[in-house]
């Protein structure tokens, strides 16, 4: 695509908007519509925007497959030890009530966690499934 300008000038106006809107709809999850799965979704259009603008060996070298794996398995870990930190502070498995001096604090530190790690792992997980559909000839 190095010869249609208008389209790589574009995209490198919007991709930051829409990372920026990814962060938002990530961060605001729990008190509107949105959450990490969109957010996640959200992050990876981003990336796949730039790979389709700007070659997919590119972006290949921006997100390396070894990184977007480790981040597939970091957004994992957060979401199982969010879940094992409250068997530890005495609850059940999720129960979220158990991470601040107050229930209601506790739960919302809680879904932050949970949206945070499935956020990241859609996000890594939709842009592995780019690239490999990306790498076939």
């Amino acid at each position: 695509m190095r010869e249609h300008l208008i389209l790589r000038v574009i995209a490198k106006f919007l991709i930051p908007f829409i990372l920026l809107f990814g962060l938002y709809t990530q961060l605001h999850g729990d008190f509107g519509p949105g959450g990490g799965f969109q957010a996640g979704v959200i992050f990876a259009s981003a990336f796949i925007l730039y790979a389709l603008v700007f070659d997919v060996e590119i972006a290949r070298k921006v997100a390396p497959i070894s990184a977007v794996l480790i981040f597939v398995s970091l957004g994992l870990l957060i979401y199982a030890g969010t879940g094992l930190g409250a068997m530890i502070g005495g609850g059940n498995y999720l129960e979220y009530g158990v991470f601040g001096h107050d229930p209601a604090h506790g739960n919302h530190l809680g879904i932050f966690l949970i949206e945070l790690g499935v956020g990241i792992t859609v996000a890594a997980a939709v842009v592995t499934i780019f690239f490999t559909f990306a790498g076939r000839r």
